[in-house]
């Protein structure tokens, strides 16, 4: 029986590494969100500083979720590995509820306005989607095992 190594497109590779990098941002994003320090929050205006109060414990630990994730799906993606699409989708459940509350449930719209406030989660969302939906095709190309 004879094996063929399947062949994978220099696009695949592209988007790989843009996701990869994507994640990555989002991973950096969280540790500065987290683990801001007093100084630095001290030095945004008053209505950002309150922001930091609206969010609970639970939004963190899906933050977290939903962040590495997705960064460890695009590691899998990298390596060509089939479990990536099953962190994306990880990823993407933690999300979904992440930007509910980010959007709806503080006070993000008043303090950056609705196209701002609701910019970066529409696209996050759609990046989950995205992403998944590229898993699953490279699955079915026999590109990721």
């Amino acid at each position: 029986m004879e094996h063929h190594k399947q062949k994978v497109p220099v696009w695949f590779w592209m988007i790989a590494v843009v996701f990869l990098l994507w994640n990555f941002m989002g991973v950096l994003s969280f540790f500065a969100h987290t683990f801001i320090s007093e100084e630095a929050l001290a030095k945004l205006p008053q209505a950002e500083r309150e922001l930091y109060g609206d969010y609970p414990l639970w939004t963190t630990i899906i933050f977290a979720i939903a962040v590495f994730g997705g960064f460890i799906g695009s590691i899998g993606l990298v390596l060509r590995k089939k479990w990536a699409k099953s962190a994306f989708i990880l990823s993407l459940c933690a999300i979904i509820p992440q930007m509910i509350h980010n959007v709806f449930f503080t006070k993000s719209m008043e303090v950056y306005g609705p196209g701002q406030a609701a910019t970066m989660p529409i696209m996050v969302v759609v990046f989950g989607v995205l992403i998944i939906g590229f898993a699953h095709f490279s699955i079915q190309k026999k590109w990721l095992k």
